[in-house]
């Protein structure tokens, strides 16, 4: 919308059912891609607009968003009796830090949004003095807005929001006083909701910032009532589309237990591993207490006081995940959020330094994989592809490109620069097409003589390559880009030992040949 550029719209942002709001990818993406477009306007930078620069730009905002992370562990760490110093390294160290908190994922801002909460509902100084309850709106501000960003934020909210409210009913005496500050959060919360809802209303019953021009031209009243016909609440659209089995469906149906027993261990390694323990000797304490003592009320008070493992960071870790466990699609991204209190945790008695070799294996583990493996050429390929459509043209009729993706994550369309005016380049993603459906594409590709200067580009995996062979089609030359990881079409074990092995992780742009 800002720079004009061609891109696939995401059926969650469609005009027609938006489920995300539109106000976070324009507070971070788009204030990024405002600078350069303003530094190319005013000819401080000439070729501002690149591939480079538009993945780059988001990503180093979110780099410097992260650090509110950083702040919120510093902080927290003394009233969890962890080392903030400890806690620091671990974070820092930790690849869902150095890979998703870098990334421009909504899962990231959750994440964020989850951290400041602990952060206002703490109930301690940094200096573990007790601290004066934090005020009401800032929470229901922060609440509302992580629930228009994901409304799966409100699983992370619910253990922090009733840690806040247990804290100001024991801290008031006055009942006035309590429900004055519930007030407060409850109002500042429709403000906030209000606010969102009317520019989500705004921005896709406009389509977007394209006819915002248009929009400014006419009457007050004329704008108001069109917000008025539709309002567009998101979070209730998300959900209705989410809460419907067969949606989800579409998108993978996961085992209810995925996120326990696979994406908590993928994620988080050993410190996924000591969380359970701690909970599961957690809740033999408790059990054992119920049976020993004759009051619940008595062995409720004897467990959050005596019971070893900080229980209230531990719920802060399994009532989201627990939560999130019931939707059947489910992903590891979705737990990142879950990193601060988990990393509190293994700091607080020292637990995580008795495996500190195994957790930077781990790590480093991690971040080569899905820092630089997993899908990590299909970037440097777009970069050489937009360097390629926009090279000077030699003759005065623009040449047609068509950019064939299979066997590939959705590449991101606006890396190749393209204006929405611009005609003369097609951009055909085949996901996982099976092998015959492959083969015909390429050769009505490669058939087409409606076009005397058409370059046709087939982008797939290394791996994929040889069913690429059986299709008979001859290619004009081909490049290797390396590395690349397709988890989708893994490489086989024994050419990994082989000569070959480079390309069964590389990812190929083979240019068609034409008859």
């Amino acid at each position: 919308d800002i720079l004009n550029l061609q891109v696939y719209y995401p059926w969650e942002f469609l005009s027609s059912s938006p489920c995300r709001t539109v106000v976070f990818p324009l507070m971070t993406s788009g204030i990024t891609y405002w600078v350069i477009k303003s530094l190319q306007q005013l000819d401080i930078c000439s070729s501002c607009i690149n591939s480079y620069t538009l993945l780059v730009s988001p990503r180093l905002l979110f780099t410097i968003f992260s650090f509110i992370l950083d702040y919120s562990v510093y902080r927290l760490a003394p009233s969890w009796e962890a080392d903030p110093w400890k806690a620091l390294v671990l974070l820092a160290g930790s690849y869902v830090t150095l890979v998703f908190y870098t990334r421009t994922f909504t899962n990231t801002l959750e994440g964020l949004l989850f951290a400041l909460l602990m952060v206002l509902v703490s109930s301690r100084k940094p200096n573990g003095n007790l601290a004066e309850p934090t005020s009401g709106p800032l929470i229901g501000i922060v609440t509302t807005a992580g629930f228009f960003n994901r409304p799966t934020f409100l699983a992370f909210a619910l253990m922090p929001l009733l840690y806040w409210a247990g804290f100001i009913v024991d801290s008031q005496r006055s009942i006035k006083t309590v429900i004055n500050h519930f007030l407060k959060l409850v109002l500042c919360a429709c403000f906030t909701a209000i606010v969102f809802i009317m520019a989500d209303t705004f921005y896709f019953t406009s389509v977007g910032l394209d006819n915002l021009y248009n929009i400014k031209k006419n009457s007050l009243f004329d704008i108001i009532g069109q917000l008025n016909e539709k309002m567009i609440v998101t979070p209730f659209n998300f959900l209705s589309y989410n809460l419907n089995p067969h949606n989800l469906a579409l998108h993978g149906s996961h085992p209810r237990v995925t996120h326990f027993t696979v994406n908590g261990m993928m994620l988080f390694g050993i410190m996924h591993v000591l969380a359970i323990g701690a909970g599961c000797k957690m809740l033999k304490q408790y059990i054992c207490q119920l049976i020993r003592v004759k009051s619940y009320y008595h062995a409720s008070s004897g467990l959050v006081v005596h019971s070893q493992g900080k229980p209230t960071l531990l719920l802060f870790y399994f009532v989201p995940l627990a939560f999130l466990s019931l939707f059947s699609h489910q992903e590891p991204r979705f737990l990142i959020p879950l990193i601060l209190p988990l990393v509190l945790f293994s700091t607080s008695q020292n637990r995580a330094m008795k495996w500190k070799y195994v957790i930077v294996i781990f790590n480093m583990l991690g971040a080569l994989l899905f820092g630089c493996l997993h899908q990590g050429g299909l970037i440097p390929c777009l970069f050489r592809l937009e360097q390629l459509v926009h090279a000077p043209e030699s003759s005065n009729h623009p040449r047609h490109y068509t950019l064939l993706f299979a066997h590939t994550y959705m590449p991101p369309r606006s890396l190749l620069n393209i204006k929405k005016r611009d005609t003369h380049i097609e951009v055909i993603d085949m996901a996982g097409s099976e092998e015959e459906t492959l083969c015909q594409t390429v050769e009505q590709q490669a058939n087409d003589f409606t076009c005397s200067d058409c370059h046709v580009f087939v982008i797939i995996p290394g791996t994929v390559r040889a069913t690429i062979t059986k299709c008979g089609i001859s290619f004009l030359n081909e490049t290797l880009i390396f590395p690349h990881l397709s988890m989708e079409d893994p490489p086989h074990i024994p050419f990994l030992f082989s000569g070959n092995w480079r390309s069964q992780l590389g990812l190929y742009i083979l240019q068609l040949g034409r008859d």
